[in-house]
């Protein structure tokens, strides 16, 4: 008997449907699997067949054959072996309501003992199947939440290989699994275990990071240790503007197809914070790999990508997120296919000013020489420096602001409002202008458009770049940095207070900064 099963196979973040043909038939006892499957998918008959015998179900001893198509599409992962079984049931007859299968994706791991584990990208199936126009998608339990996000698709979640079987026999039931996502989303926006408000102190450095929140701007902070970089990293995430419901799709279905979103999880509500080992390669960083899978820019995608330590990443590692800092989007390439990652980030690094931190620390001395320091901070490229907007430098908080019980620090929340008027004000400029949503993504040929200052502003902008001997590329950072300034303060034009602060944030475009 012949029959046709429907599974998914994900490239990237989008989800392709792959048909599962298999033919039983009465000339002789063996199994062939053909559709260019790789070794996981090869290994599913042993999984299968296993499963059938301790579930009591019957191994059809004909010959049984196993097509996957289309059959130049690479088939990866255990996640048809659900598909597979399901197609052998029906045609030894096991099935006997074969006409609906059809209907349905049909997606899982199988164990031994026949019960069903989780698979990656629930979510993009999901998607492509309710484009496809099938009635169902039938997955483990784990994941069904996920895919009921999305509507018009009835999602059902299994447990055991029995369960599909009695579901298209009739004789069990299967619950349809209801997902209220927009619900889940808005409980969800505003629930942060950190705050601003633990920060004791570091007034200027909130600032600079509300700053950085507002206009969607890459920051590096530059302090000995101890001064509390991470700490305002880390909080960085719960002053950001609450995400879209189509941003979370994007970040979920990322997540959904690197398998970083656990069992029963839904859409994600809050924006990623990533902040991988210096010890990452370049591969994990970006993407790739032999099954391409999104890297840690990817992931931190609509969120916050920190690097701690940044001269201590390997120099490779750093250069290659050039590129996606510039596009927002990361390209794997292989010889037979490509895939596309979005890469919307903000970066946040912190650094010593030298090895041994203490370079500019007002008590501690610093042992290491001025070529020593200078050597430390040539480990970050120029290229790459000219892609971060604020540098910060972070100096200790004193005992007195520690021990200070009697100022209240402000609560994100607080800072949160700021930032959100200040991205209303920027979505309301770039509203004609496709791909840009805030001023860090503002292109140079718009700058010096959007980014008009007075005759006096011009004069001080001329004086600081001379004095402070700041290079070339510092000049359109100050602008775009100026100009998110202004729109905190709501303000239509860059007035020359403006211009003063964002031209204090390049401390590392300061010629001879190492002394």
């Amino acid at each position: 008997m012949f029959v046709k099963t429907f599974g998914s196979a994900v490239y990237g973040v989008n989800a392709y449907t792959i048909t599962i043909e298999v033919n039983v038939s009465g000339d002789g006892a063996s199994y062939a699997l053909v559709g260019l499957p790789d070794n996981a998918v090869k290994e599913s008959w042993l999984r299968i067949a296993t499963a059938f015998k301790n579930n009591q179900l019957s191994i059809p001893r004909k010959k049984i054959v196993v097509n996957m198509a289309p059959a130049d599409i690479k088939k990866e992962g255990s996640a048809y072996d659900l598909t597979i079984a399901t197609g052998i049931l029906a045609a030894s007859e096991q099935i006997i309501e074969v006409e609906t299968i059809g209907q349905y994706i049909i997606m899982g791991e199988l164990s031994l003992d026949g019960s069903i584990l989780p698979i990656k990208g629930a979510l993009p199936i999901a998607i492509q199947a309710q484009k496809e126009g099938f009635k169902g998608f039938i997955l483990p339990i784990q994941n069904a939440k996920e895919a009921a996000i999305v509507k018009g698709l009835e999602v059902y979640g299994a447990e055991k290989l029995t369960d599909i079987v009695g579901f298209f026999n009739g004789t069990h039931q299967l619950e349809q699994v209801i997902a209220d996502p927009r619900a889940d989303f808005a409980n969800s926006l505003n629930e942060f275990d950190l705050d601003f408000a633990d920060v004791q102190g570091q007034e200027n450095i909130k600032r600079a990071m509300e700053i950085a929140a507002a206009g969607g701007h890459n920051i590096i902070l530059i302090g000995p240790p101890g001064a509390g970089k991470t700490m305002l990293a880390k909080r960085l995430p719960t002053i950001l503007p609450p995400m879209t419901l189509h941003e979370a799709l994007e970040t979920t279905k990322i997540h959904s197809v690197a398998g970083k979103l656990g069992d029963n999880a839904s859409l994600v509500a809050h924006r990623p914070f990533r902040s991988p080992h210096h010890t990452i390669s370049d591969v994990a960083l970006v993407g790739g790999g032999n099954i391409p899978q999104p890297g840690e820019i990817s992931l931190a995608h609509n969120g916050v990508l920190f690097l701690d330590e940044l001269p201590e990443f390997k120099r490779t590692v750093l250069e290659v997120m050039r590129q996606p800092l510039e596009d927002r989007k990361v390209n794997i390439s292989r010889a037979k296919f490509s895939v596309d990652y979005p890469a919307s980030f903000m970066l946040v690094a912190s650094m010593n000013p030298c090895p041994c931190g203490y370079y500019n620390h007002p008590e501690k001395e610093c042992v290491c020489g001025p070529a020593v320091v200078q050597k430390y901070l040539s480990k970050i490229s120029g290229p790459l420096l000219d892609r971060i907007d604020i540098h910060i430098e972070v100096t200790p908080v004193s005992f007195e602001e520690l021990a200070s019980t009697k100022r209240s620090n402000e609560k994100s929340t607080e800072v949160r409002n700021r930032v959100q008027i200040a991205r209303d004000i920027q979505s309301a400029r770039y509203t004609e202008k496709s791909g840009i949503h805030c001023n860090a993504q503002m292109p140079s040929n718009q700058v010096k458009v959007i980014c008009q200052i007075s005759d006096a502003g011009t004069q001080l902008l001329k004086t600081a770049m001379q004095r402070l001997n700041l290079s070339a590329r510092a000049y359109d950072r100050i602008l775009k940095v100026s100009r998110t300034i202004a729109d905190l303060d709501q303000s239509v034009d860059i007035k020359i207070e403006h211009l003063a602060e964002a031209i204090q944030y390049r401390s590392l475009d300061r010629e001879n900064w190492s002394g």
